[in-house]
């Protein structure tokens, strides 16, 4: 594969104008959401959604995966030492684990997940091998020459507010993982990343908070010059679009102090404009938002006021529901289908997809880019699919037709659909 950056076919923006932008890119969906937390489940969502998904999109060449493998399934991969068996089985299938999403640490699928997704944090130790552990699977997992990335948890829940001995604890771990990474890349030549991804309401839930975090806290107890090579952020369109961030504005801030994003998670949140519907349109809105209240995630949500001034947060959707009337713009951590601008008279955040991926466009060293809808589940039935597969390569082709993705760089040259 020569190192020349691939040429993403030209990004249209709103006006109609093209933005040329040129970049080296590999594109995955995230299989989080496949239900099982062990290795059989983990290899039979693989053997019947991955391979269906590849062969609706990607039929003749490699396709990106972003792998979710729970505790339960990495420590059978180490015990049984089935990694090149599971490498192998990738390769034959033409799939290309090049990322890794490791913020769920258990079962995510569970009756109830809510605020369990952020536990371990990153001041337990159970957050530390976990990470070192997924290390060593990506590693052996992924083809020669190639680069790999970690998503995980961006520290904790918010709320209570971290002491600052917990967070003190918490960055000493960071640089136990960090120092994993670079003596990984010295001995054997490959490039690991771990990628912190911010979400509303977690200790990072704006990139002000990120840079905080790697200029008070990180950097400090890590003192590694090479650092912001093996620690990055991830970013989530979704997440970003909830807490009224511009996603232009994000990206530069991140390049602006140094720290380099690992990868973007391309996903769309649910978001209304209140004040812009007729009246008695309002009420059947904030009807249709109810129907997104469900019991397993946790859907935080914010409320801009019609002002544009003050943003109200509420850490789940129900309470956002009960205490304010509809007006304003709501925004809602639920993870819709991306290629669904509108449906009824709620919206998805697609403007925030193509702002954040012509904005990529600037940070060569960006590679991965990783579609992550994993609510397919619980998602009202008027949005369901029948058949998931083609959910996800619908979802997969709308992103590579907006010149995001397609394609995966592999030592056998350009993959894609």
């Amino acid at each position: 594969m020569s190192n020349e950056l691939l040429r993403i076919p030209a990004l249209r923006a709103r006006d109609n104008r093209t933005i040329a932008v040129s970049m080296r890119y590999q594109l995955a969906y995230c299989t989080n959401v496949h239900a099982g937390a062990d290795l059989a489940r983990t290899r039979a969502n693989l053997h019947h959604y991955a391979r269906a998904v590849k062969e609706r999109f990607s039929p003749q060449a490699p396709m990106g995966i972003g792998l979710w493998l729970a505790a339960p399934a990495v420590r059978q991969l180490l015990a049984t030492r089935r990694l090149a068996e599971l490498a192998g089985w990738l390769a034959d299938c033409g799939l290309v684990p090049f990322t890794l999403n490791g913020f769920p640490q258990g079962d995510f699928h569970e009756p109830i997940v809510k605020h369990r997704v952020y536990r371990p944090t990153w001041w337990e130790r159970d957050r530390v091998e976990y990470t070192l552990d997924l290390i060593a699977v990506l590693d052996a997992l992924l083809p020669a020459r190639l680069e790999g990335s970690i998503s995980t948890l961006p520290i904790a829940w918010g709320h209570p507010p971290p002491s600052c001995a917990q967070l003190q604890l918490a960055a000493r771990h960071l640089d136990e993982v960090i120092s994993r990474l670079a003596r990984l890349e010295a001995e054997t030549g490959r490039l690991i990343y771990i990628c912190l991804e911010p979400e509303p309401g977690c200790v990072l839930q704006r990139s002000s908070d990120v840079v905080w975090l790697f200029e008070e806290v990180l950097w400090p107890v890590s003192q590694r010059p090479d650092a912001v090579r093996y620690v990055r952020v991830c970013h989530d369109i979704c997440h970003a679009a909830v807490m009224f961030e511009d996603q232009r504005e994000v990206l530069a801030r991140y390049a602006a102090h140094g720290i380099r994003v690992g990868k973007v998670q391309v996903s769309s949140a649910v978001r209304v404009d209140f004040d812009a519907l007729e009246r008695g349109a309002r009420q059947q809105a904030k009807q249709a938002l109810a129907s997104f209240a469900e019991d397993r995630y946790l859907h935080q949500t914010c409320v801009r006021s019609a002002t544009g001034g003050e943003i109200q947060f509420f850490e789940d959707l129900p309470q956002a529901l009960e205490a304010v009337q509809p007006s304003g713009q709501w925004r809602v951590h639920f993870h819709v289908p991306i290629y669904l601008d509108r449906f009824g008279h709620l919206q998805g955040t697609q403007d925030d997809i193509r702002s954040c991926l012509q904005a990529a466009g600037q940070h060569a060293d960006l590679q991965h880019f990783e579609v992550e809808t994993y609510a397919w589940s619980v998602v009202p039935q008027a949005l369901q699919q029948a058949d998931l597969a083609a959910g996800i390569a619908r979802e997969m082709q709308w992103c590579a037709d907006l010149g995001a993705g397609g394609w995966c760089e592999t030592p056998g040259g350009q993959c894609g659909a």
